[in-house]
């Protein structure tokens, strides 16, 4: 099941709540930095005292399914264990979510997005490229959410791979999975449900299929992300959140 991402397996020697403290150790452990990136597509990084971590979502989320090895991936049984040490590390203070993304497993993406959400310390998302799909939810799962002028988001209703039956139970559970869809991210943005429905539905936005694209600058104004900016700006609202939560 998709709803239109590349975090290599992590080695067996290593756990995966033991990643985000790969780099806390001090400045002089690039080498740690480095293995870190490659293999989790992640990296924890300090200014002025303040430890953040860095999470990728690219490509294509993965869900119940092994996608095709030649297609970039983001593994959700990799992010969830990352996200837990995350939240219950001591040393981590805030953590800032990359997005360039087509979208994928549905209920994957959601799963990352309801964790993202309910984390206690401060978050922050930046989308580049595209936050399509079910990339939608999970750039608004964050507590502050960025998008450059130059990137992307589809809104589009939820579509189903593989064999469907044509009986009005299967539209009714089409509807149910788009509600949620929905529903998170009204609660989550500072759109209206019903404002989102009406892009996921359009049908003069794309030529051969429904939906809405809007560009950074649409997403903003619609309410959908909060403000447009690049990395310097998402680094520096997320370090003003952590000095903020320890006065």
């Amino acid at each position: 099941m998709t709803y239109s991402n590349l975090i290599e397996p992590i080695s067996p020697k290593e756990s995966p709540a033991e990643i985000p403290d790969a780099s806390v150790d001090g400045d002089d452990n690039t080498d740690g930095d480095i293995k870190q990136i490659v293999e989790t597509g992640s990296v924890t990084v300090s200014k002025d005292g303040h430890y953040i971590h860095c999470l990728t979502v690219i490509g294509q989320i993965e869900g119940h399914f092994i996608l095709p090895p030649q297609n970039k991936t983001t593994k959700y049984e990799h992010v969830i264990p990352q996200l837990v040490a995350i939240e219950e590390s001591r040393d981590i203070e805030g953590l800032i979510i990359i997005l360039n993304t087509v979208g994928g497993d549905i209920e994957a993406g959601l799963a990352l997005a309801e964790l993202l959400s309910g984390m206690r310390k401060p978050t922050v998302s930046l989308v580049l490229g595209g936050g399509h799909s079910i990339g939608v939810p999970l750039a608004v799962s964050a507590k502050k959410s960025f998008i450059v002028p130059s990137a992307t988001m589809t809104v589009h209703p939820v579509r189903m791979n593989g064999l469907v039956l044509g009986v009005p139970q299967t539209l009714s559970y089409f509807d149910k999975m788009q509600e949620r869809i929905v529903r998170f991210v009204a609660d989550n943005s500072s759109m209206k449900s019903e404002r989102f429905r009406e892009l996921m539905t359009a049908t003069g936005e794309l030529v051969m299929d429904v939906g809405t694209v809007l560009d950074g600058e649409s997403a903003v104004k619609e309410g959908l992300i909060d403000s447009l900016g690049g990395l310097s700006d998402a680094l520096d609202c997320l370090y003003g959140m952590i000095t903020k939560e320890n006065r």
